[in-house]
């Protein structure tokens, strides 16, 4: 069932409510002040909070400011004998549910919950959440020879076979998936489950059901019972990625799950117990998020047991290669290979979306070229090439060019870029107009007649 707060100073009322709710099939923890509320809040979550507007302390409309900033899926009904237009449409602007007046029937507080419950069920209808049990792509594997993905490797092979939990940091599209399934697959849990709950996906209020699952009957709509992912995971790994986004309300009851290794399903009062691995990931800075009250600390300490960072593909671009090859060979996009002016291109651009970004291009690039080689015209970069420092550029493709070769594609890169004027070309490079041609010749490169070249120059 949902976990109801009562906040008013007046003892009468606070029962007469929590008794009328009993009756009808709820039940209530009663508060006198907001800051008690608050730290109960704060802790354990709240689903619906019941609260007068006049508290002595901290008033009704300062405790829904703060439980917005906490816990923005708690449903909360202001209750006042002083009412006013101003009060009502400034506690609908910070996003109460309801304003009752008092004297109120108490039928009235019913069919509130009722309606809160009732909207909760459609939303649950329309997004048709389905468990995800996620098993890996064929063929889908970590790429890469560079140092620092040997280096990942690496720290995959060591930490794989323990049980301790993992969080992995890294920027969108980097492959934080794939990197909790190898850790999974290298496991000794590789033939249970490896569960995946994107923490971001799901809205605030049916995040709780999908992790802890329900019994029949827990809320209006729920027919029948429901494992949690937790539950689905048993023996298995559970990867919570864009674990940033989980709800400050239910942070705690995950860091009670994880240190007991059992919960309540909502509306249970059976516990379960399971044996899951947690593996985390996120994009965002949490230390940063705990210093800022939306990340509970503790939780924290509990995921960051093993720290795994992904690089970004702008600090491997030396690996763009066999990315790209290895996934068109895969995907079966016509060639695989690719020529040396088009990984050029791809390795000139700076990549913010990473291999996902990648392969996107690359996807396009082959409908783009069909039964043909994907070349230059085909790879379709939105925004701009990010040129980087000279030594990022060179160090990319160290092992790939000659001396000779890259040489011979900046003469023809700056007479490109000059139309053909020669003498702007040389320019361009640093170097007199007569070692230029001799660079020329030097590589076979045609030139134009001398003659000629100065008429037009």
């Amino acid at each position: 069932m949902s976990r109801i707060l009562i906040v008013d100073d007046e003892k009468k009322i606070t029962q007469l409510l929590a008794d009328h709710l009993e009756k009808n099939g709820y039940t209530s923890d009663i508060f006198h002040n907001a800051e008690d509320a608050m730290a109960a809040i704060d802790s354990e979550g709240a689903d619906i909070v019941l609260c007068d507007l006049r508290l002595p302390g901290m008033d009704g409309l300062q405790l829904l400011k703060e439980t917005r900033k906490i816990s923005p899926a708690t449903d909360f009904i202001i209750m006042t004998a002083y009412a006013s237009a101003s009060t009502a449409v400034e506690a609908m602007r910070e996003g109460a549910y309801e304003y009752l007046i008092k004297p109120f029937q108490m039928d009235e507080v019913i069919l509130l919950l009722k309606r809160i419950h009732e909207r909760r069920e459609l939303m649950i209808e329309n997004i048709a959440l389905k468990e995800k049990i996620s098993a890996r792509t064929p063929g889908e594997k970590i790429i890469g020879s560079s140092a620092v993905m040997k280096k990942l490797k690496d720290i995959i092979a060591r930490v794989a076979p323990t049980d301790t939990a993992v969080l992995i940091h890294g920027e969108s599209g980097t492959g934080k998936e794939l990197v909790a399934a190898e850790i999974h697959s290298a496991s000794s849990r590789s033939t249970a489950p490896f569960i995946v709950i994107n923490c971001a996906a799901i809205p605030e209020t049916l995040i709780e059901s999908e992790l802890f699952g329900y019994e029949k009957g827990a809320f209006t709509g729920a027919v029948q019972n429901k494992p949690g992912q937790f539950k689905l995971a048993h023996r298995g790994s559970l990867f919570l990625d864009e674990i940033g986004e989980l709800p400050m309300a239910l942070q705690a009851k995950l860091l009670r799950a994880i240190d007991n290794g059992s919960f309540l399903p909502l509306g249970s009062s059976k516990v379960v117990t399971v044996d899951v691995r947690i593996i985390a990931a996120t994009n965002r800075d949490l230390e940063k998020m705990v210093s800022e009250r939306k990340f509970r600390e503790d939780l924290l300490y509990r995921l960051n047991v093993f720290p795994v960072s992904i690089p970004p593909l702008r600090d491997r671009k030396e690996d763009i290669r066999a990315i790209s090859e290895d996934f068109l060979a895969t995907r079966r996009f016509g060639d695989p290979h690719l020529s040396e002016e088009v990984i050029g291109k791809l390795r000139s651009y700076s990549w913010p979306g990473n291999v996902r970004e990648l392969r996107n291009i690359l996807e396009r690039g082959s409908i783009l070229a069909g039964t043909d080689p994907i070349g230059l015209d085909h790879i379709m970069i939105s925004g701009t090439i990010a040129p980087g420092r000279p030594d990022d550029i060179l160090s990319s493709i160290v092992g790939e060019m000659r001396l000779a070769d890259i040489e011979q594609s900046l003469i023809r890169i700056a007479i490109e870029k000059t139309g053909g004027n020669k003498s702007r070309a040389a320019e361009m490079l640093g170097i007199t107009r007569r070692k230029l041609y001799s660079r020329m010749e030097k590589y076979e490169m045609n030139a134009e007649n001398h003659e000629a070249e100065r008429t037009n120059e």
